[in-house]
């Protein structure tokens, strides 16, 4: 496959890719926040007018 590469072990085993990303740069975006929704799963949620309750909160200390 163009702009796709694999690194291989000593017995032939595929361990790693590279990707060309000027090629597959917008797929390997969307690979990654795949893989980062994935990693993030079990992590506590947070309601999202908590979020921006806090976040308001947040500004008015600031400003």
């Amino acid at each position: 496959m163009k702009g796709i590469q694999f690194v291989i072990d000593d017995t032939g085993k595929k361990k790693a890719v590279l990707i060309d990303l000027s090629e597959w740069g917008e797929l390997w975006e969307d690979i990654y926040d795949v893989l980062v929704s994935h990693a993030r799963k079990h992590e506590p949620t947070v309601d999202w007018e908590d979020l921006k309750a806090e976040m308001a909160q947040e500004e008015t200390k600031a400003g």
